[in-house]
């Protein structure tokens, strides 16, 4: 029954990874809460899921045309970097530490997005607005 709960939750990750959510903002506190995994090895699972999903979308949006190859170190380089940082932190952090530093990442990330939503539907009524004038 464990494999089952496993496995829904990686669908459900999953689905929202190919929607563009980031998979690992519900996988990471899915199998943190329901299946009762340690943060740190949340982490780690969010990890490993993450390459074969960014191989795939990179092959995905390459088919399209949608990366821009010349400039792609730009991003690319520096987010492997930080990204490898921010594993060898979070390996000596211990669990509760993490647990607060994620709930505290993802809830700026909800607030910005909330933010950037108001302000677009701000400007979008003004638009409205001088079209009627």
């Amino acid at each position: 029954m464990e494999f089952l709960w496993f496995l829904i939750i990686a669908v459900v990750s999953g689905i929202f990874a190919g929607m563009g959510m980031g998979g690992g903002t519900f996988l990471i506190p899915l199998i943190t809460l329901l299946m009762n995994v340690p943060q740190n090895i949340a982490q780690c699972i969010n990890l490993l899921v993450f390459v074969p999903m960014a191989v795939v979308n990179i092959v995905v949006y390459s088919r399209k045309k949608l990366i821009d190859f010349k400039n792609w170190w730009w991003v690319s380089i520096p987010a492997c970097l930080v990204s490898l940082v921010g594993s060898l932190l979070a390996a000596d952090l211990s669990d509760k530490i993490l647990k607060i530093s994620f709930g505290v990442f993802i809830s700026l990330i909800g607030i910005i997005q909330l933010l950037i939503l108001v302000f677009k539907s701000k400007q979008k009524t003004k638009v409205v607005k001088n079209c009627k004038k």
